[in-house]
């Protein structure tokens, strides 16, 4: 057998199932890497060991008394998975990434973190997370999370942590969020797949969401891995702003096994500041949708002009909106506390102008990629960046801009609603990941997990993950040299 942090969701889970390996030896050898790695790579706040020791030991006793009656066990039993810390996981801290709530413990479970204990997982703990998930880095006290290809480069946020404990084998998969890429972003940097739900897919109890733009959504190493999340995480919770039907169980699964058929996809045309890693990324990935035979062609252009100015009102209002104790807040960061000044200076009638244009918007947006299965582009306009290249210690502004110039296409699905994902497709000459995005018509989640998985059969890219292990022993010996933790 492999390395158990080499196997895939599915594949831990199939193992558990046909008692090849126990929960309790999955947890531990989890936890071991975990307190190897994760000084270099910052991807856990916090790490739950006696909570994740409990629910191995109860994984266990569930399959003592099953007998041979796999049908009946929760599908991801014994399987290790982490939480982003902007979900309250009952008894851990729950500090969204800022010190300012660092003293906070969360009282009960976010819904979609009782699925997933429901389904039988076991939970490692919570993992590092953007401030508020306000950035699309995440470099916060007490560090960075970092890239496992490159432990100088940046992780992508706001689910950093999340994609780093997935891409370096400290958990088999992770509940992240995205409210205007935050899962795609650190997908893109740490090479794997996340993919962001339709909006009432999945519900954000006990948060609410008056935008419609964030929800919860897995990050994985395969297609199916992130198939088999989504089906654990669907569902409604009555006073949620949007809703969707209830689907068949393992429907996203049965998906991401399927072929997609012959589909039209369109692919956006280059624009100023693709690096042009990112503009090969998208050409090699329109050239292989082709060869496995779908109608591929170029799509009208999306222009962020067109919503990042209405879009920034409303991200500055939810910033806005977190309730911080007057005494904390000179514990924020400089852009959550400028962004929380700007959102606090528009009134109603801007934020309501701002929102019944992005509604228009959307609206015009869907209609003209009416015609396409699904859109291609770069989920980032460049490959990984250093820690700290985004941000400009004397203008939080600058920083923001910075930002939305590195990801100008991922908020335009939460705007709209519809469901997108990223893709590890493409690498750079050195080893870096990058990214690709497809997006879908509303509720296509089925079709992309299903186009995603064709492209995954087509061009793997699981054979990266034997240089990252190379190059973290390379950065461990270092730290072991240096007597230093790179964070």
């Amino acid at each position: 057998m492999s390395a158990l942090h080499d196997l895939t969701l599915a594949e831990q889970a199939a193992a558990v199932r046909a008692r090849a390996v126990s929960p309790t030896e999955l947890v531990d050898h989890h936890l071991r890497r975990i307190a190897a790695l994760d000084g270099l790579l910052g991807a856990y706040r916090t790490v739950d060991s006696p909570g994740a020791a409990r629910a191995a030991h109860a994984a266990e006793a569930l399959l003592a008394t099953a007998g041979t009656d796999h049908d009946g066990l929760p599908p991801l039993l014994g399987v290790p998975l982490s939480v982003k810390d902007t979900w309250p996981v009952r008894g851990l801290p729950f500090t969204a990434g800022s010190a300012a709530f660092d003293d906070r413990i969360a009282t009960a479970d976010a819904t979609v973190v009782g699925a997933l204990r429901t389904a039988g997982a076991t939970l490692l703990g919570t993992t590092t997370a953007a401030e508020f998930g306000c950035s699309s880095y995440t470099e916060t006290a007490p560090g960075a999370a970092r890239s496992p290809y490159g432990p100088a480069l940046g992780a992508g946020g706001s689910s950093g942590g999340a994609a780093v404990s997935v891409a370096a084998g400290l958990a088999a998969g992770a509940l992240g969020s995205d409210g205007g890429g935050s899962i795609r972003i650190p997908a893109a940097g740490c090479g794997v797949v996340g993919l962001k739900p339709s909006r009432g897919r999945v519900t954000p109890a006990p948060a609410t969401d008056a935008f419609g733009l964030a929800t919860a959504g897995p990050l994985a190493r395969t297609v199916l891995d992130a198939a088999l999340l989504l089906d654990v995480l669907a569902g409604s919770t009555p006073g949620d702003g949007s809703t969707l039907p209830a689907l068949p169980a393992g429907h996203f699964r049965a998906c991401a096994e399927r072929d997609p058929g012959r589909l039209r996809i369109g692919v956006l045309p280059p624009a100023d500041g693709w690096h042009p890693e990112a503009a090969l990324a998208c050409r090699r990935t329109a050239e292989l949708l082709h060869d496995l035979g779908h109608e591929v062609e170029e799509a009208p252009p999306s222009d962020p002009d067109e919503y990042l100015p209405d879009f920034t009102v409303l991200w500055s209002v939810l910033a806005a909106a977190v309730p911080v104790p007057p005494e904390r807040e000179e514990l924020l960061l400089p852009l959550t506390r400028w962004l929380r000044a700007r959102g606090s200076a528009h009134d109603a009638v801007s934020l309501y102008t701002a929102a019944a244009s992005l509604t228009a918007g959307a609206r015009a947006v869907c209609q003209r990629y009416a015609r396409y299965d699904a859109v291609l582009s770069p989920t980032t306009d460049t490959p990984p960046l250093p820690v700290g290249a985004l941000v400009d210690p004397d203008s939080p502004e600058r920083t923001f801009t910075r930002m939305l110039a590195h990801t100008p296409r991922t908020p335009l699905a939460n705007l709209t609603g519809r469901p997108s994902m990223s893709l590890p497709l493409h690498w750079t000459p050195d080893g870096l990941p990058v990214g690709v995005m497809l997006t879908a018509r509303h509720h296509q989640e089925g079709l992309l997990l299903s186009l995603g998985a064709q492209l995954e059969r087509a061009r793997p890219w699981h054979h990266h993950a034997a240089r990252q292990e190379a190059l973290l022993e390379q950065a461990r010996q270092a730290t072991a040299h240096t007597g230093q933790v790179a964070r």
